[in-house]
Order: structure tokens, then sequence, then C-alpha cells
């Protein structure tokens, strides 16, 4: 499960500060459009990173949660993507890498922690969108947990290296092995 992530803007790595500056660029003859940074919850609108038309990478602002029926669901089961009507569309042909600077998760006593990867402030989380009432949405697509998180919660974000981005975006093959994605050991601090 992943119900909450963080976007500190405080983070000195390039590639967020790269994101940031392009939406803030983008967005200043648009009044209104604005996204979330510091924590992040459901239906926030928030930076992600999709296929260009031409391949490569397009940054785009997006709100985290596909409605349904009253409801908003926020992750996608990586076991079953590919067998829900919800998301199959979106597997094959609208997948999207949400930056972060790491995600939460609660254990059974309640006690908070930050998750993300040593050696770096940026993590990248696997996911899916699409268009809905001319609103783009996206979902976190979740796994088993790995050792690395498995003693605060069973489920983690399908997390992806650097050198996994543009191939999650663009190569349409890759999608069809999902399950064989490693997951990078993370480190935990509890907040």
């Amino acid at each position: 499960m992943c119900g909450r992530y963080t976007i500190y803007t405080d983070a000195d790595e390039r590639e967020l500060l790269e994101i940031l500056r392009v939406i803030e660029a983008n967005s200043k003859n648009k009044p209104g459009i604005d996204f979330k940074t510091g924590e992040i919850f459901p239906t926030d609108r928030v930076p992600l990173l999709v296929r260009g038309n031409k391949g490569g990478m397009n940054i785009v602002l997006s709100n985290w949660g596909y409605s349904l029926y009253g409801k908003t669901i926020i992750n996608a089961r990586r076991e079953t993507v590919s067998e829900k009507n919800i998301f199959r569309n979106s597997l094959a042909a609208q997948r999207c890498v949400i930056p972060s600077t790491g995600f939460y998760e609660w254990n059974k006593q309640k006690t908070k922690y930050l998750f993300n990867l040593p050696d770096t402030k940026m993590l990248y989380m696997a996911g899916l969108w699409r268009w809905m009432n001319n609103n783009m949405e996206f979902v976190i697509i979740t796994a088993e947990a790995n050792e690395s998180v498995l003693s605060v919660h069973n489920r983690m974000p399908l997390v992806l290296t650097r050198n996994k981005i543009e191939s999650w975006l663009c190569d349409d093959e890759n999608t069809k092995n999902i399950s064989d994605f490693t997951l990078p050991e993370l480190q935990k601090i509890a907040v």
C-alpha cells in the first residue's frame, strides 16, 4: 500500500529541481495551475513523468487517484494490474513515473516511517495514468514488500531505479514482464 509520499523542494537533487523548474515555467502564463509539494495525499495535483509523443519524457501535472463511482483508487497491485479492466489500457499505453523524495508507511503500532533510497534523495515510483472527465489521474503500482520494508508493511510501491525509468515509460514489451522488476533495498526513518 502507498497512501502518502513526499516531494521536498529543499532536496538538492538536480532531477527534482529540473522537474519543478519546468512545471513552474510552463504554468507562469496559466493561472490556477499549481501543484502540491511536501507531504502528498490522495487527490493532490503533482508532477509526473510520461512518455512524450516522439519518445523521451514529458513532465505533466496530474491528480493522484482514479475516480470511480464516488471513490478514489490510489494504487494498483502489480500481481493483478494486467487483469483488471480499470488498469489494462493504462498498462498498455499510459504508464507514468512518479518522482518523489520518499514514501510513508505505518506499522501496527501507528509509527510513521519514511522510506527512501540510500545515497540519493530521489525515489521514482511506477504508475499508470488516464484521462477522466477532462482530468488527468494516476495510480501508483504496488508490490509485495521486500525485506527492507516488510517489518513495517507487507506492500510497497514499485520503485524504479534511474536506469529503468525510460524503459518503463517507452518499452511496451517491458510491461509484459512487470513481475520481473526487482525492488531496490530502501532505508527507513521513523518520523
